[in-house]
């Protein structure tokens, strides 16, 4: 079989190229040229979390070199920047909190991993990622990694069909400890020192995205921060700074007990703050549904577990839908549901669909009268 290899320059791709030419596969690899922030301090483009630079390029192509196989490189800078960072700007701008790897992973790398196949004549893609493929009644199911510590499947949820069937994860079944003891019997060359593994955001030199965002968003306005009966606190630095659940930056001080931004009224640019139990909530909303293998029957209660961050733990609920919106309501609460990111269901193991939580501004509107025991009994 002719497998097109995705090859960042990690230890994950270097030893899926490895194993699937060990397989006796006709193995090609493939790199794509991201676009890098040009306004971002010299240091920072350096660092050894980058899947972008001349270290992983170098590793890249000494491994296909070793195994004998081409390596094609795209430069996918400008369509990158359009299909991810654009929307990951744009959605903060309006006050939510997007996951830029989950919309990236199918309008972008896929796409372009299987329009090279194509043209490649090649019969499969492969990439380095945690979380398995099986074949079942009715398609291809999405499972999660066989290592829980290393799962990416939340990152490939909204894969469809079309993707899942063409698609090869050889490290599914295996953990990291595993794929390093591979590395060093396929001789991929690893520093310990000086090699990390690249994190989530990879267009992000920092470590969060908040310096990211001061330098792409600069006419963001200032506005008041409030509690949710209206009594103003302080001045946020705006709407594109915050996120649900954050505690550290708000600078208002004098609280008797910690508060956290709880919504973000992005119309009326203003941010609530409560104590942490106003970030429970019992049901989300979702838009943009789809479901990866089956659709359950339209207007009927669908029992599973959701997960509404990549690292959270899975909830049992009930998921009531029609087209591409519904509802989740959690067997029991969950904390900080946050506008703008993928809400992703799953029957035992496997994904069976997902969408993004909806926004809504609701707390901005109570009265005085609203308490926080009534907050949790809503939808953030």
């Amino acid at each position: 079989m002719r497998v097109l290899v995705a090859m960042s320059g990690g230890v994950d791709s270097s030893v899926v190229a490895c194993l699937l030419k060990k397989q006796g596969h006709d193995v090609v690899g493939v790199r794509f040229q991201l676009w890098q922030d040009p306004l971002a301090p010299a240091i920072t483009k350096v660092l050894p979390t980058k899947c972008c630079d001349a270290q992983t390029l170098a590793r890249a192509r000494n491994v296909c070199k070793r195994l004998g196989i081409p390596l094609h490189t795209l430069d996918l800078q400008e369509d990158f920047k359009c299909t991810v960072i654009d929307p990951f700007l744009a959605a903060y701008r309006s006050g939510l909190t997007p996951n830029p790897c989950v919309l990236c992973n199918r309008s972008f790398k896929f796409k372009h991993l299987l329009t090279l196949a194509k043209k490649l004549t090649c019969d499969k893609v492969a990439t380095g990622h945690y979380a398995r493929i099986v074949r079942r009644q009715g398609g291809f199911a999405l499972l999660e990694a066989s290592d829980k510590s290393k799962d990416q499947s939340y990152f490939l949820s909204r894969l469809t069909q079309k993707e899942l069937s063409a698609t090869l994860l050889p490290l599914g079944t295996r953990s990291k400890r595993e794929t390093y003891a591979l590395a060093k019997a396929f001789r991929i060359a690893v520093d310990p020192v000086h090699y990390r593994e690249s994190q989530d955001i990879c267009f992000v030199p920092e470590k969060s995205p908040a310096a990211f965002l001061r330098r792409y968003i600069t006419n963001a306005t200032r506005g008041p921060i409030r509690t949710l009966d209206g009594n103003k606190l302080g001045t946020h630095q705006g709407i594109p700074f915050y996120t649900i659940g954050q505690r550290r930056g708000l600078r208002i001080g004098g609280q008797r007990r910690p508060v956290h931004v709880v919504t973000i009224d992005q119309k009326n640019n203003t941010i609530f703050v409560a104590p942490s139990r106003a970030l429970l909530t019992n049901n989300v909303s979702i838009h943009s549904l789809a479901f990866t293998r089956k659709q359950p029957r339209k207007n009927r209660p669908v029992r599973c577990t959701a997960r509404i961050r990549a690292r959270s733990r899975k909830v049992r609920g009930t998921l009531t839908f029609s087209h591409h919106t519904g509802l989740f309501r959690f067997d029991h609460p969950v904390s900080a549901a946050t506008p703008g990111q993928a809400i992703v269901l799953y029957s035992g193991q496997e994904i069976i669909g997902g969408g993004l939580i909806s926004a809504n501004n609701s707390h901005s509107r109570r009265q005085k009268t609203t308490t926080s025991a009534r907050i949790t009994r809503r939808s953030l």
